[in-house]
């Protein structure tokens, strides 16, 4: 069974590829990750009972380095696998304001297909967005924001070549399948009660407050909310 499932896949996936890989950028690389990589994530996602090019859904956290891939199953999400953050903005804990402050972003991101950089310097990358409305909202400043391979960093999410090239391969899957966006939502902490209050003394706890309104809805639901930004704040559907 299978066997069958895992060729249908493949044979499903490349004919999709050869429809529409126009419409994503491609290198000699990019190619042949998501070839080798292909296969061997189609067999793991078989054994959880998930598709391979499902709609995704992404979490970053800053103290526990962790960026988790979440996968539509259904009508909701299920987590796929936990990648380990290599390093990020050397500033630590807070979200990024001005270019060159060594910050890494936090907040509510969406990549699209264009948003793929497959001749990064930093092996494979995507781009994160930043600056959101929110950002802009703020008069927020920088800009080429990445989740990327190799473990340097001052400012975007490093996750070594290796991990990067089996997120990369997730999500292109996903866009030849026609998911048009992937939420990345990122966050300082997982935002319990507890973690909130060790942190009440920090100048972005306010800003913390309104990150954790998405967490919680993501939490209950399983399912990222629909984001927008009013009056300077994050407001979720």
């Amino acid at each position: 069974m299978f066997h069958l499932r895992f060729t249908v896949v493949v044979v499903v996936f490349y004919m999709m590829k050869t429809i529409s890989a126009t419409d994503l950028p491609e290198s000699n690389l990019s190619k042949r990750v998501v070839e080798e990589w292909t296969p061997k994530l189609t067999k793991e996602m078989d054994a959880r009972g998930q598709d391979f090019g499902s709609e995704l859904f992404i979490r970053i956290f800053k103290v526990s380095k962790e960026l988790e891939v979440w996968v539509k199953t259904d009508s909701l999400f299920e987590l796929f696998k936990t990648y380990k953050i290599c390093t990020y903005g050397w500033k630590g804990l807070g979200p990024k304001t001005r270019q060159g402050d060594g910050y890494a972003p936090e907040g509510f991101y969406f990549v699209t297909p264009s948003s793929l950089n497959p001749w990064s310097s930093y092996h494979l990358a995507f781009n994160l967005g930043y600056p959101n409305a929110y950002d802009r909202a703020h008069n927020y400043t920088g800009g080429s924001l990445m989740v990327h391979g190799s473990c340097a960093s001052i400012g975007c999410y490093a996750m070594t070549d290796k991990g990067i090239e089996e997120i990369y391969t997730l999500l292109y899957a996903s866009f030849m399948n026609g998911q048009p966006f992937i939420r990345v939502h990122i966050f300082p902490f997982r935002m319990t009660e507890k973690e909130l209050n060790r942190h009440k003394n920090s100048k972005w706890y306010n800003f913390w407050l309104n990150l954790k309104t998405g967490y919680d809805y993501f939490e209950d639901k399983k399912i990222p909310p629909n984001v927008e930004v009013k009056l300077g704040k994050y407001v979720f559907e």
